[in-house]
């Protein structure tokens, strides 16, 4: 490994164990200081976003994308804003999740703890090195961030600022570390910094992600990746199916909670396939279909790709099925584990379906859009986990931690015949 990068990984190391004690009341003061810095600089964020602007546009980068790395006044508000919030959310630390006293008499408590030097990398828009700092912060995690090169400037003038703001503070500078370099290189001494780095969390595309789990020997939190569908069940009330199905796709349609396919019953095909395909028509999704749902018109037809897609636009997939375990079938060869909603007036269908579908969420008559963090009341959220392990769906400050047991005695022994509690020598 580099110096360079040795260096920021063993700073941040170092931070992990000073933050880990600090009490909740020191880390809100240092995440209000963050804020309050981000806005007092402003002008500096929005000279350091400006090269990275210019620099997308001469390269050709679509003005959407340049849109999601602009920053302006407004959008550094909202970012402070953002981190003001994360202040005023539960301290996870130190919280008992489970505990009591044993028959020996040892009391016995299972605590939160950070994890400790948490690695992140991500694309797109510099918000996510405020917004993963601070939820790192507050959860008492030193953070190494490596955003995409196209925000390198931005990102170096954000970590900067909440360096010299957390120097003023009790929680220390260090937490708070951007990974050197623009090149793959830099990408690969993070997923490979075994014993520098407790966990890595890519926030990005499906080839980002799956490039880090292939790649890294630091245990991986994989997140994001929503290939969602919403299913039309026999007794739908066809009326409100055509509400979510458009909600899911059309609402907000490049986040990983949106839908990217969509079934529907056959018993119910003939009358909501019309009234589904116009309303997805007005709002300007174009859909992939099968040949049932072709025969309808409008339709371009599906190829087995467009069922695996993530579109992040106004496409969707859809397909005709015979039955819910039909529908089950389908999100199980093709789905990511998401996200999977079923609309239905049927409490047995509703139920199968929950029990059936293995998706970090499920939703019965509602729209996919509603996994999310601040949706199910946690505040923010560092992202979506579609995996198994540690955490699984929306990720709190909850999930940056994890446990340790503490037992407390009175000289408790253990020997072959049982405990023994000497008596006391005073």
């Amino acid at each position: 490994m580099s110096e360079e990068f040795l260096k920021v990984a063993r700073a941040a190391r170092e931070a992990a164990a000073e933050l880990a004690p600090l009490p909740r009341a020191a880390k809100d003061r240092a995440l209000r200081a963050v804020a309050d810095a981000l806005v007092e600089h402003g002008k500096e964020i929005i000279e350091a976003n400006a090269v990275d602007v210019d620099k997308a546009r001469e390269g050709g980068t679509s003005e959407a994308m340049i849109d999601r790395l602009r920053l302006d006044e407004a959008r550094i508000e909202a970012i402070a804003q953002a981190v003001r919030d994360i202040a005023e959310l539960p301290d996870p630390v130190g919280e008992v999740v489970r505990g009591g006293t044993l028959p020996n008499g040892l009391e016995l408590r299972q605590l939160r703890v950070p994890l400790g030097v948490i690695g992140i990398i991500y694309e797109g828009r510099p918000n996510v090195t405020v917004d993963g700092a601070a939820l790192c912060l507050k959860s008492g995690n030193a953070v190494l961030l490596r955003g995409s090169s196209s925000a390198y400037s931005s990102n170096t003038a954000l970590v900067r600022i909440m360096q010299e703001a957390l120097e003023a503070t009790e929680v220390p500078a260090g937490a708070v570390q951007l990974v050197p370099g623009l090149t793959r290189d830099s990408v690969k001494e993070l997923m490979r910094a075994r014993g520098l780095v407790d966990v890595l969390i890519p926030r990005g595309g499906a080839s980002l992600i799956n490039s880090v789990v292939e790649e890294s020997t630091v245990p991986v939190i994989e997140t994001g990746v929503g290939n969602c569908h919403v299913y039309v069940d026999a007794d739908a009330d066809l009326d409100l199916a055509v509400q979510i199905l458009v909600n899911a796709k059309a609402q907000r349609p490049s986040v990983c909670n949106a839908a990217e396919t969509f079934l529907v019953h056959v018993d119910v095909a003939e009358r909501f396939l019309p009234m589904a395909l116009a309303a997805l028509s007005e709002a300007g999704v174009t859909v992939h279909g099968d040949e049932r749902v072709a025969a309808h018109g409008g339709v371009v037809p599906a190829t087995e790709d467009d069922y695996y897609a993530e579109y992040l636009s106004l496409d969707i997939a859809a397909a005709v099925v015979d039955s819910l375990e039909a529908a089950v079938a389908h999100i199980r060869k093709y789905g990511s584990g998401h996200t999977d909603a079923i609309v239905t007036r049927s409490q047995g269908a509703a139920r199968r379906f929950v029990q059936r579908v293995d998706s970090a969420a499920v939703a019965v008559n509602a729209s996919t859009r509603f996994t999310d963090g601040g949706e199910f009341g946690f505040g923010a959220e560092i992202g979506i986990s579609t995996q198994k392990l540690h955490a699984r769906g929306p990720m709190g400050l909850p999930e940056l931690t994890s446990t340790k047991w503490v037992y407390t005695g009175e000289g408790h022994l253990r020997t072959s015949k049982g405990t023994v509690i000497p008596a006391s020598g005073g």
